[in-house]
Parts: C-alpha cells; sequence; structure tokens
C-alpha cells in the first residue's frame, strides 16, 4: 500500500544525506556497548560509527537488506538491482536477475553468501520473488503473483526452509504465502485465522521488516493508513493472527507501523511515523515485553520518521533505528531513544559477529565500524 516511490504510491524521495561524518560524536555510547577495552599501550580507537561503502550504484534506492556477516551482506533495490559483498563492502557485485530492470525489490533475505530470496513488489505481476543458489550468477523466479488485487510488501524466513511473505488486504484480509522449501516454491494461506482489515489498511514496503518473525513459529505483521495503526501476531507460522492496537501516528495513508524487530519470542521493538517529508512523527516508537499482545510508547521515541530497526548484537537492550533523516539509539531496550548520526538510511540488519549494516537512498550503504 504505502509503497514508497512504487508504481501505486509516492513515497519519501528527497534527500537529506549529510555525510557519514555527521554525529559521530554522539555515537560515544555505542564505544560502551560494543568495543573490547583497550590496553594501556594502545592508541585510542575511534568510537562506532557508520562508514559508508561504495556500491557503484549512486541512482539505486535501497530498502531490502540482509546482513550474513561482518563480511557478507545482500542489496535488493530500485531498478531490480541485487548487489552482494563478500569483502565487508570493500567490493560489490552486481548480481541482479536478467530481465528485472523494470522491478522495484524491496526485500532480500539471504542465507549466506550463496543462497538468497529477494521480493519485488507492485501491483499483480510486479510482484515476484526470486531464489538463487550460486550467490546470484542464476536465479530462479519462483513465484509470480496474478491477482490484481494483490500487493506484496516483505518477507520473512524462520529457518533455511520455512518462510512467509505478506499482501495488502485481499477481499479484506492481509493476504499470506508460505514456502517450505526455502522459496522454491509457494503457496497461498487459507485466510480463515486473518483478522479483517481496517478500512485502508496495508502494510508498509519501506524496509523489508513489515513482516518479522523470530524462532520457529512466531511472526509479526505490521499496518498503517487506517484509523489506527496495528501489529499483528501469528504463533503458528501464519496460520492464525491476533490484532493489537499501536500507540504510533495512525488516521492518515502515510502514517503507521514501518518496521518491527524483535530479539527473541517476546521482547519487540516498532518503529513509524508519518514518511511525508516535513510532517512531525511524535510517538513514532514503541515496545513490547510480551510477544505483541501489548505495546508501550517510547518515553523519548525518535525525533522523526523511522523506517528501520535492529537489536545490536548480543545486548538485551540496546538497537539502532534509522530513517531519512538519521540513525537514533536506545540503551534501555527502546524506553528512551537520541540521534547518534544524521546520515540518509532506510533499513538496518546486524549478525552475531558485530556486523550491523545500513542502506538506503542513492546507493547509500554503510558498516559500523568499530
Amino acid at each position: 500500500m504505502r509503497r514508497l516511490g512504487s508504481t501505486r504510491r509516492t513515497g519519501p524521495t528527497r534527500s537529506r544525506a549529510t555525510g557519514v561524518a555527521a554525529g559521530v560524536a554522539a555515537l560515544v555510547a555505542l564505544a560502551a556497548l560494543t568495543a573490547v577495552p583497550a590496553q594501556a599501550h594502545e592508541p585510542q580507537r575511534r568510537a562506532p560509527h557508520w562508514e559508508l561503502k561504495d556500491t557503484g550504484a549512486p541512482d539505486v534506492r535501497f530498502r531490502g537488506l540482509a546482513a550474513v556477516s561482518r563480511n557478507t551482506a545482500w542489496l535488493a533495490g530500485t531498478g531490480g538491482t541485487v548487489l552482494r559483498t563478500t569483502d565487508g563492502g570493500t567490493t560489490w557485485r552486481n548480481v541482479s536477475p536478467p530481465g528485472a530492470a523494470e522491478l522495484q525489490f524491496r526485500d532480500v533475505e539471504a542465507f549466506d553468501a550463496g543462497r538468497a530470496v529477494v521480493l519485488a513488489i507492485g501491483e499483480g505481476e510486479a510482484s515476484r520473488v526470486y531464489r538463487t543458489d550460486d550467490g546470484g550468477a542464476t536465479w530462479r523466479e519462483s513465484f509470480r503473483n496474478t491477482d490484481p488485487k494483490a500487493f506484496y510488501d516483505c518477507l520473512t524466513f524462520f529457518d533455511h526452509r520455512h518462510g512467509l511473505a505478506m499482501s495488502d488486504p485481499v477481499d479484506g484480509k492481509f493476504r499470506i504465502l508460505s514456502t517450505r522449501d526455502g522459496g522454491r516454491t509457494w503457496t497461498v494461506l487459507p485466510d480463515e485465522g486473518m483478522p479483517a482489515a481496517q478500512e485502508g489498511e496495508a502494510g508498509f514496503a519501506a524496509s523489508g521488516q513489515c513482516l518479522v518473525s523470530s524462532g520457529p513459529k512466531d511472526v509479526w505483521l505490521a499496518t498503517g493508513g487506517a484509523a489506527h495503526a496495528r501489529v499483528l501476531h501469528s504463533t503458528d507460522r501464519g496460520r492464525t493472527w491476533t490484532a493489537t492496537t499501536m500507540p504510533l501516528p495512525a488516521g492518515d495513508p502515510a502514517r503507521g507501523v514501518f518496521a518491527l524487530a524483535f530479539r527473541d519470542r517476546t521482547h519487540g521493538l516498532a518503529v513509524g511515523g508519518d514518511f511525508t517529508p516535513g510532517r512531525p512523527s511524535p510517538d513514532a516508537a514503541a515496545r513490547t515485553g510480551d510477544g505483541g499482545r501489548s505495546w508501550r510508547p517510547a518515553a523519548t521515541p525518535p525525533p522523526a520518521y523511522r523506517s528501520g530497526v535492529a537489536w545490536l548484537p548480543h545486548r538485551r537492550t540496546a538497537a539502532l533505528a534509522v530513517g531519512p533523516t538519521g540513525t537514533d539509539l536506545t540503551t534501555d531496550g527502546g524506553r528512551t531513544w537520541r540521534t547518534v548520526d544524521t546520515g540518509s538510511y532506510d533499513t538496518v540488519d546486524c549478525t552475531p559477529d558485530q556486523g550491523c549494516w545500513a542502506a538506503g537512498e542513492k546507493g547509500r550503504v554503510a558498516r559500523l565500524e568499530h
């Protein structure tokens, strides 16, 4: 629905990139979280900061990001573009599927350096899924939407075999695709266990984080555009769902929950707001400690719309949120946030080996350096 520059709706396109150096001093808090204590004889280390990586794709907006490790990451963006690095972003290989130049890739889920699944968004046949098993040397189209009423937004995987994709409501309910073979084949799930959608409700294809999972069966779906923003939760891989109203901005097609992140089955974060440039986005973050049954607004939320969020690895209370106007850090589980960088990013993802990556407009990609 809220396509953010897709064929149906236009979203934020104004550049707000101000350079990765801006706000570096404010990242001192991250140093305490992630740096190994230096010995007295070691030189002073720079605080952790976003370091831009040259993708060689200045015309592409990357809203799809899959971090595999500090060295390996996949990007998916406009113009049917898929890039991959295996050397920490020093070089990027263009591994775009052939014949996909007219598509908009908004999500990518990668299992390792060789296997990945990408989602193209759009009405009707523009919504497609591709899979590669050889690092992008070859691709197979595993799903093409044939329902003109469907519009797919996000992907998620529970493991290397089981995954879901979600579409905006069709005949009054969100539509869920399911795979049990790693994205090689897909089946539309029955919708009997899906609550009715509100008038105007849909997902935001903003960062690949409107559908996220944790553990073998739990999955959450973020919505907006209606009278109330909601998060839907399933404990059985998408067959039955419960809906919870969110304390985030709503009541407008540009407002709602844009991204979710869960560090386990119970502890989650939600960010969003109003993506319209120049509009305020108060109360644009919330947290849950009970798996999404209830959500509490942040006492000090990010100062503006945020489209991506990720927990920092091995930290129970630290996370990053990103958006076109900056990056925010929480160190208390989402209760309070503060801006630590003013560069423009749409999505963020972290790995257990401290590999945090961010991506966005004008080919911008960065890795958190220590």
